[in-house]
């Protein structure tokens, strides 16, 4: 696919610069006390922050300050030792977590959620594990998402709770899943993204769309399919790509800046 002459009558060259400058904009250390980012930015052990970040990545979505304060309730629950609690939690030292809810997400599904990482741990050092036998078998990051949720679920669990992580391979867009993998895998030393994942290289990472970057998107024309579903992600990323091969998802921080901060 080959890079426009411009989108929406804007020349590509001014449209790069501007969503650089977004991205230089809200890609800094202020940007992280309000950000669901700040939970797992409270750890400094791999486990605990693909733990802590994994979990709010998973409810994130509403009013980014209750996302954070739930994020933090269930910490709480968990002694703000996650990976210990994972490890050494029986089922009688799950009830304690019989209480939480964050919107749809509740008592069931958040203890599904720890007996599936737990699960991970159990079998693997760190998340990023299943990720990569996935993309040994389909040399995609798409395939790694889809081990990793394969492998997550492996345990007896509800329905109802595999809503909470999408499945890309149904067409669902994946914003969670692929704001954690961004978390994760990024790393360009402006202190907000972690880059503790050393095996997958940022520019296989997929943009994590919702309705506010893809509103964004659509107003700049960089999209042009209406739904906000996986086709949608592929169609934004390739053209991200072209801004920025080695590093497309930066743009994030622009897009969701420009649609939550500037009601663009």
């Amino acid at each position: 696919m080959g890079l426009k002459r411009s989108y929406n009558g804007v020349p590509v060259s001014e449209l790069k610069q501007f969503l650089e400058e977004k991205y230089l904009q809200y890609n800094n250390l202020s940007f992280i006390p309000s950000d669901p980012i700040s939970i797992p930015h409270r750890f400094s052990t791999l486990q605990d922050r693909e733990i802590s970040g994994f979990l709010a990545a998973t409810i994130a979505w509403g009013r980014r300050d209750l996302i954070i304060r739930s994020s933090n309730i269930l910490l709480e629950a968990m002694d703000n030792s996650p990976y210990e609690y994972i490890m050494s939690s029986v089922d009688g030292d799950l009830k304690r977590l019989s209480c939480f809810v964050h919107r749809t997400f509740n008592s069931n599904d958040c203890i599904s959620f720890i007996k599936g990482l737990k699960y991970i741990y159990k079998n693997y050092n760190s998340m990023e594990d299943p990720v990569i036998e996935g993309m040994k078998n389909g040399g995609s990051l798409k395939e790694g998402i889809s081990r990793l949720r394969e492998t997550f679920f492996s345990v007896e669990h509800e329905p109802r709770t595999e809503k909470h992580f999408s499945d890309i391979n149904r067409g669902s867009a994946g914003k969670r899943i692929n704001m954690f993998l961004r978390w994760m895998v990024r790393k360009d030393d402006r202190g907000v993204d972690f880059g503790i994942w050393k095996r997958i290289d940022p520019s296989a990472l997929f943009i994590p769309l919702d309705l506010h970057s893809g509103n964004t998107a659509r107003k700049l024309g960089l999209l042009a399919r209406k739904m906000n579903d996986w086709k949608a992600v592929e169609e934004l990323t390739a053209i991200l790509r072209e801004f920025d091969p080695a590093d497309p998802v930066k743009y994030d921080f622009a897009l969701f800046g420009l649609g939550v901060n500037e009601r663009f």
